[in-house]
């Protein structure tokens, strides 16, 4: 059976995507990941557009690679200039690649509105380029663009571009469905009729700009081709590229395709994220198959059917990707989605339906005052440890003061006070911040260090405010999430009130409550506390 060649174009088409950068060293390290997750090629850039990319392909040659072929991206020839002289086509040969990628037009619109040149100049563009690189004894992959727009235009031409190519020699001839706007139907079946004329194999490579990027890549390797191109989380110019995220396990799992080694794709979330903390984007809750949100359940019935068997709501299992199941607990939820968080927290209950049917009911009830738990799972698992199993709070506010001045030059200065009992002992401590919940988390920090040396290693990421009934004005209701970090995983926890300080210390305690709690069980030993 054919393998199916995964060609990552991240680094390249991916960072023409709004908001997307890498540095070279970035690059570097992605191009590492994707060599050992099994993908056969990397578009390392284009070595003739900026320093930036020829610097990378300057410092790849050092890299030793298993699996993936760095390729070096540029354009077919200019119009009028020979192969052999043309800077472009010199840069990719003096980037010290092994495979070029170039693309030519292959809508006649194109060849004469963006190029402006003659249809039969465009076709000696493609023939010289993957002439001249062949003959350097590079591994040609010739790019197709706009070819389903022209060959809606006009067959005849479209086909003659890619014969043209064929013909000087590329090794895969890929279809690009460059503007985004082909449909599934349509595309497979020019695909099959591409197939029966070309001997040369064929690549797919689509824009999400009709949300099909996917569902278009799929149905071009049922049509013939064996190359798939895209970008991880699908990024990419417009509306995207086609995502290898989804693409890959499509493939493997639906398909039952060979293409990147099954076993490699538990590390595929990780491999997202990965790709998304060095973009510097959040990740996608939505995204099939490594979004949070992938394998996540909330209505009560749902979760019901869960508890007998995860294949009653869920199509792959979420450990085949790297991911995790996830029962969300809000004013949708059941039982069942008490009894999978209890089991999931592994508390050691006995069910006892009378009281899991109170705790439901005061959950509810906090939903409806404002609180939501969805985002918060540090403060819904403190609420059910607080109903059941002995939980002891790590410390509790006696009294809180805030100061706020407003100093020359408009400097806002906040001073806040507290008073804590942890355990037996009283600790009375004081802090500065540039805000009255920065000076908060200094005030908790300083008081509790002693006792919890562990929380040293916890870092407030996010601070979110929502007003929940905008016609109350200022004594409107807030809810306060706050998300905290250890440097290994993160967690969310929830403040309600009509009184922000009040709901940033109901969500600031949460948070550190339950990274006592949490970095106590990894540790077992960074407490002072029995």
């Amino acid at each position: 059976m054919t393998v199916i060649q995964v060609y990552d174009t991240t680094l390249r088409d991916g960072t023409q995507g709004e908001g997307i950068a890498f540095s070279v060293e970035d690059k570097i390290k992605i191009a590492r990941r994707l060599d050992r997750m099994g993908f056969h090629y990397v578009e390392g850039g284009w070595p003739g557009s900026n320093p930036k990319d020829a610097e990378f392909f300057r410092l790849i040659r050092e890299e030793r690679f298993q699996n993936a072929k760095i390729s070096a991206f540029g354009s077919t020839r200019r119009a009028g200039r020979e192969a052999d002289a043309d800077p472009n086509l010199l840069a990719i040969v003096e980037s010290g690649v092994r495979v070029a990628t170039i693309f030519g037009k292959s809508w006649d619109f194109h060849v004469f509105r963006a190029l402006g040149t003659t249809l039969e100049e465009n076709l000696n563009m493609v023939r010289d380029s993957v002439a001249f690189l062949k003959s350097r004894g590079l591994e040609v992959i010739f790019d197709a663009e706009h070819f389903f727009d022209g060959y809606r235009a006009n067959p005849q031409y479209a086909m003659a571009v890619v014969r043209a190519a064929q013909e000087a020699g590329a090794d895969t001839v890929v279809l690009c469905d460059t503007n985004g706007g082909s449909l599934p139907t349509e595309l497979k079946e020019i695909v099959a009729y591409v197939r029966q004329l070309l001997d040369v194999p064929l690549g797919i490579h689509a824009h999400n700009d009709g949300g099909l990027a996917v569902a278009n890549t799929l149905l071009a390797v049922e049509a013939g081709c064996t190359q798939v191109q895209g970008t991880i989380n699908g990024y990419g110019e417009r509306c995207g590229n086609a995502d290898l995220c989804a693409v890959i396990p499509n493939l493997v799992f639906k398909k039952r395709l060979p293409c990147v080694p099954e076993e490699n794709l538990v590390y595929l979330t990780d491999l997202s994220r990965y790709v998304n903390e060095l973009a510097n984007m959040n990740p996608e809750a939505r995204q099939p198959f490594v979004g949070t949100s992938a394998f996540a359940h909330k209505g009560g019935v749902h979760v019901h059917a869960l508890l007998k068997d995860s294949h009653t709501y869920e199509h792959v299992p979420p450990e085949s990707v790297g991911n995790k199941r996830r029962v969300l607990v809000s004013e949708l939820s059941g039982l069942s989605n008490l009894v999978y968080k209890y089991r999931e927290l592994n508390l050691g209950l006995e069910q006892d339906s009378a009281e899991y049917r109170r705790i439901l009911n005061d959950l509810k009830e906090l939903e409806h005052q404002g609180f939501q738990f969805e985002g918060a799972e540090g403060s819904f698992e403190l609420l059910l440890r607080k109903a059941y199993n002995g939980y002891q709070k790590p410390f509790v506010l006696e009294t809180m003061r805030i100061l706020t001045e407003l100093r020359e030059e408009g400097h806002v200065y906040s001073e806040a006070i507290i008073k804590l009992r942890v355990h037996d002992q009283v600790v009375h401590t004081a802090a500065e911040g540039n805000g009255p919940v920065n000076a908060l988390d200094a005030a908790l920090r300083k008081a509790l260090e002693e006792f919890y040396p562990a929380i040293r290693k916890m870092q407030l990421h996010d601070y979110k405010v929502r007003v929940l009934n905008e016609k109350g004005g200022t004594a409107a209701v807030v809810r306060v999430l706050i998300e905290t970090g250890d440097g290994r995983k993160s967690w969310g926890t929830v403040g309600v009130s009509s009184n922000i300080i009040e709901a940033s210390w109901q969500a600031l305690a949460d948070s550190f409550a339950y990274g006592i709690l949490k970095l106590g069980e990894n540790s077992g030993s960074e407490s002072k506390a029995p």
